[in-house]
């Protein structure tokens, strides 16, 4: 049975005095025993913990009762094993990095489409679906038919943007543009942006992939292999069921049965997409790391930075 309930996290708000509100929150979270990352800035929060039901429902209620996170929304699933190894409360200038300044998501956003009715808005012919993840997450799985821009980052979005909206790209003539992402917080970013350049028909799904997911039945489903997560299940499924990726050790991209059946693939040390950007110096250091990570296995400790069964 699964005993760890994990809690994803974001709201675009106003928080002037953000870099006041990390210690109490990580001393909170500590108390709670919670662990996860949460991202505080000037512009909001972001995150994802977990931990036992009641530690979670106590830090959801902590943050909710400073007044500006009271709509607070999250998304939930559960896990066998804690996915996280430490609570980390960390201060950043945005909290999902776009690089655009005065971006405001909290009015600028784009229109909400509920998991329920997202279907009939991807099958619309007129409609550009655009998947706002980066390329290593677009590679297990997206929508049938999205765009996938290929960055490797999201502050190269909105140059993809220029370069698709001259005349020949997918963006051209003011299209209308659905978006996504893993739990919908580059959508409220790519969707202001879009609509500060002049856009006017802009959709994404609200609450992103996870909850098309765990909302919408699999018979019905138009999406296809399984959604990247940023903790240690590497990647769920419908219904937020664990997924079969594993998590390369070295370069932090998610690995197929295929992968690790490669003579390039290592354990901890490579994999078929880094087996050669690593120098023998890196290389020896993942392999002693990884000795490392066989003897606490061996005493059945939990090693930190490896994916426990």
């Amino acid at each position: 049975m699964s005993q760890f309930l994990i809690a994803a996290l974001y709201k675009f708000v106003a928080l002037p005095d953000y870099q006041d509100l990390q210690q109490p929150l990580f001393d909170f979270c500590e108390s709670q025993q919670v662990k996860g990352t949460l991202l505080l800035a000037q512009e909001g929060i972001n995150g994802t913990i977990a931990g036992s039901n009641a530690g979670v429902a106590a830090v959801l209620a902590y943050l909710r009762s400073d007044p500006r996170l009271a709509q607070l929304e999250h998304k939930e699933s559960w896990a066998e094993t804690m996915p996280f190894y430490r609570m980390k409360v960390k201060l950043k200038r945005e909290i999902v990095t776009m690089g655009v300044p005065d971006l405001q998501p909290d009015t600028m956003a784009g229109t909400y489409v509920p998991p329920e009715k997202w279907n009939a808005l991807v099958d619309d012919p007129q409609v550009v679906v655009v998947d706002v993840r980066n390329d290593y997450e677009v590679s297990i799985g997206s929508f049938q038919g999205a765009v996938n821009p290929n960055t490797t980052s999201f502050s190269e979005f909105p140059q993809w943007v220029q370069e698709q909206s001259v005349e020949g790209g997918v963006l051209a003539g003011g299209a209308k543009v659905a978006m996504f992402c893993t739990g919908g917080i580059r959508c409220e970013k790519s969707t202001a942006y879009l609509r500060s350049q002049g856009f006017d028909q802009v959709y994404h799904l609200q609450g992103g992939i996870l909850k098309y997911l765990e909302t919408v039945p699999a018979e019905e489903s138009r999406w296809d292999g399984e959604c990247f997560v940023f903790d240690e299940r590497v990647s769920v499924q419908h219904g937020l069921e664990p997924g079969s990726y594993a998590l390369c050790r070295a370069c932090r991209l998610p690995l197929s049965a295929e992968d690790k059946a490669s003579e390039h693939y290592v354990e901890g040390v490579s994999c078929p997409h880094c087996h050669d950007q690593h120098t023998d110096e890196q290389k020896q250091r993942f392999m002693e790391r990884q000795k490392q990570v066989e003897l606490a296995r061996a005493r059945r400790q939990r090693h930190i930075g490896v994916r426990m069964k």
